[in-house]
């Protein structure tokens, strides 16, 4: 339990360190999907940073993949292609929703945006109907 709790506190503190490194350095606003949706879209135009950073968040999970394999352990029972049609569609809903948690939640939040407010609610009530929904009607 002290683990989590520290693991938890570890990840959130640098999370809030790159956003605020990258709003301080670069004048940008951490929202992965928008860096994402950007490299490719225009993977000419501030292709080098996007990419650097993508490829940070990638190397970073495989270095610790490699160090703490148990972090990556997938206990929800479901299938890898289901989990990978899951990160479809939340990729999906991230474009309808011009944003992600990590931008609206984190750096919106933190900027007082209205929008990125009403997002980030809108985010976690429908996440909490979701997940109620699919446990006690359809049991997954």
């Amino acid at each position: 339990m002290m683990e989590s709790i520290t693991l938890a506190l570890l990840g959130g503190s640098l999370i809030g360190l790159a956003a605020s490194l990258m709003l301080v350095f670069n004048g940008r606003v951490t929202g992965i999907s928008g860096i994402m949706n950007g490299f490719l879209k225009s993977p000419i135009k501030d292709g080098l940073w996007r990419g650097a950073f993508l490829g940070g968040l990638i190397l970073g999970g495989i270095i610790l993949g490699s160090v703490r394999p148990d972090l990556f352990v997938n206990e929800s029972g479901r299938s890898f292609g289901m989990v990978i049609l899951a990160g479809f569609i939340v990729g999906f809903g991230t474009l309808m929703g011009s944003g992600c948690t990590s931008g609206h939640g984190v750096c919106g939040l933190a900027r007082f945006s209205i929008r990125s407010l009403l997002a980030t609610l809108t985010f976690m009530a429908v996440g909490v109907v979701a997940a109620t929904g699919l446990k006690y009607i359809f049991g997954v």
